[in-house]
């Protein structure tokens, strides 16, 4: 049941991912880096999430001293795949033009990258690097998400004007409320979670223990 609630997650948080993009507001810095790549340098945002997310596992490790985590790579794979085919998909259907359905696709883009992290983030099983490297900032500063979160934002956003990413008024946004949803969904997400892993564990023990 966990390893359902992972992937839903992921996949959840994909095609957040690809309504911002999809928006034409700006994306989140990580996001905007991604597409600056994928224009500038060549190959599909997914491919350089895979990449970005090997020099992310190396950093993670030197910052926890531990050896590197190699199932965020797994994570990342299955998030570029996500993104890569969300993308195709939503391409032609969703093509906002006016400003007002440019941030309502914006708007729920950013609501479902942060129900989708928080979901996939309680089922404690391969975190994508970046998310991973919130929880170490998080840890190492005494902080909340909402800090750590917006200090790694604050990094990307840097690089990604470097690589002349997609950085419009979505990018201040995700910057400023994304911790703020993330921060709002853990605890969310973390009742429902249990709840529903606990009910299936009772569940099998009641199957079980039934006379054959």
């Amino acid at each position: 049941m966990k390893y359902l609630f992972y992937v839903l997650g992921i996949l959840t948080l994909t095609l957040g991912i690809s309504l911002t993009i999809q928006s034409n507001l700006g994306t989140s810095p990580f996001d905007a880096l991604l597409v600056g790549l994928s224009a500038n340098v060549g190959l599909t945002v997914g491919s350089w999430e895979v990449i970005t997310a090997l020099l992310l596992i190396c950093c993670n490790s030197l910052l926890k001293r531990q050896r590197p985590e190699v199932l965020g790579l797994f994570t990342a794979l299955i998030t570029g795949s996500g993104i890569d085919l969300w993308l195709f998909l939503l391409r032609n259907l969703i093509t906002p033009e006016l400003w007002y359905s440019k941030l309502v696709c914006f708007g729920i883009g950013l609501v479902v990258i942060g129900l989708g992290t928080a979901t996939y983030l309680h089922t404690n099983f391969a975190p994508i690097p970046v998310d991973r490297l919130t929880l170490i900032i998080q840890e190492l500063t005494k902080t909340n998400l909402f800090f750590s979160r917006t200090i790694i934002y604050l990094v990307f956003l840097i690089i990604a004007m470097i690589f002349n990413g997609p950085i419009g008024v979505g990018t201040l946004l995700n910057v400023c409320f994304g911790g703020l949803i993330l921060n709002y969904f853990m605890p969310f997400t973390e009742k429902i979670l249990n709840r529903v892993i606990t009910q299936s564990s009772t569940s099998s023990i009641h199957e079980k223990e039934e006379p054959i």
